[in-house]
């Protein structure tokens, strides 16, 4: 049978180009692994952490040196995700498009819907790993920043937690909200100023490429959190610096994974919860963990609802995806063509079923996502 997909290209790009448009920031700025998307879905990938080593005193002796005990462990990635978007026309549906707005372009549309639509997911996938997985936080809950202009303290204060924690520095990136962005053209009269900021870029065209050493991008996905139900917890013993499990006794109520969380000793860090309880128990904060010894009895308190703008080293999240696996031979499908998007990069799998008395598609994709390095990772509240 003939490559019937191939005359469909020009649609499937034209459909591409429309949904690049959407506003995903998370999907090309984090890590992507092609030996990580092999993995069959539910299968769980470890993804290996280095520990730092330990310095002694150099001692020269007979033999070499008899090192420690090295453990390379680390979080795992699972390919959790398999979706597709089927629609179908049926001949009549043709013969009636054909007669008014054309089939051709009803079916581009129905592509840009659809890729649309599995985009989406991805990017809010990649959203919740990255505020899930943060190591502290900055700012005010509720208080949009970057209000006062010609000061940017609060990225200055984002790469200060990725400085003090190691990150890398050459391939940072932060993603904002709608708001956050808007607030940076509107308030910030330094950066399109051309003579200051050394571009009219923002001026002319509203974009922006690097600030302070972040790659700057804008996510549709970005949503404000609801923050857990927690009160009343206290610590149950004393936890050490660098210590990332606190024990928590008596309380009530929820402390979920994302929410930022102090503690009466030390205030001044907001720590970004990764694992949470519904009851006393142990809760788990980004690494590097607590920055400062926090006695027993100390209280814990549950930071307000916010919305996260997430600043990350690029291999600190890692994304990976790939086409949904077939059976050998393929299935009944009469044409089947991979299509990759110019901007995220992201590879569809398009196909064309020719059944009785309709034609369908199937655009699919398979995905799994995981925030792997917390020290890396930072959160602006708004």
């Amino acid at each position: 049978m003939a490559n019937t997909l191939t005359n469909l290209l020009p649609n499937l790009y034209a459909a591409l180009d429309t949904v690049s448009r959407e506003l995903v920031g998370f999907i090309p700025a984090v890590m992507r692994d092609s030996q990580v998307s092999r993995a069959a879905v539910g299968q769980s990938v470890v993804w290996p952490v280095v520990p730092s080593g330990s310095a002694v005193d150099f001692a020269p002796g007979a033999y070499g040196p008899a090192p420690g005990d090295t453990t390379v462990a680390g979080p795992s990635l699972t390919i959790s995700k398999s979706k597709s978007v089927p629609v179908y026309f049926t001949g009549e549906d043709i013969l009636g498009l054909n007669s008014g707005p054309g089939y051709d372009m009803i079916l581009q549309k129905t592509f840009a819907q659809s890729m649309r639509t599995l985009v989406n997911l991805i990017e809010a996938d990649l959203f919740a790993a990255a505020y899930k997985g943060a190591s502290r936080a900055y700012g005010t809950a509720g208080t949009m920043p970057f209000a006062t202009n010609g000061d940017l303290t609060d990225i200055a204060q984002l790469r200060k937690i990725l400085d003090d924690n190691g990150s890398p520095q050459t391939d940072l990136h932060l993603v904002l909200s709608n708001g956050a962005i808007a607030k940076l053209r509107g308030s910030q009269a330094i950066l399109f100023r051309a003579n200051e900021a050394g571009t009219d870029a923002m001026l002319r065209d509203g974009t922006l490429t690097k600030l302070e050493g972040f790659g700057i991008h804008q996510s549709g996905q970005v949503m404000q959190l609801t923050k857990g139900t927690g009160a009343s917890y206290v610590t149950s013993g004393s936890t050490a610096a660098g210590v990332n499990s606190i024990a928590l006794v008596t309380g009530t109520g929820t402390v979920n994974a994302g929410d930022v969380v102090t503690f009466a000793a030390d205030s001044n860090n907001k720590y970004v919860v990764t694992g949470g309880v519904s009851a006393p128990g142990t809760v788990t904060i980004g690494a590097p963990g607590a920055q400062m010894v926090i006695p027993t009895a100390n209280a814990l308190t549950v930071g307000n609802n916010y919305t996260p703008l997430v600043a990350f080293d690029r291999g600190a999240i890692v994304l990976a995806t790939r086409a949904p696996a077939l059976p050998p031979g393929g299935d009944s499908a009469t044409d089947v063509i991979e299509i990759q998007d110019p901007i995220s990069g992201l590879g569809f799998q398009v196909a064309e079923y020719r059944q009785y008395g309709r034609i369908a598609y199937d655009i699919r994709i398979a995905w799994g996502c995981a925030a792997v390095k917390s020290n890396h990772i930072a959160t602006l509240l708004s």
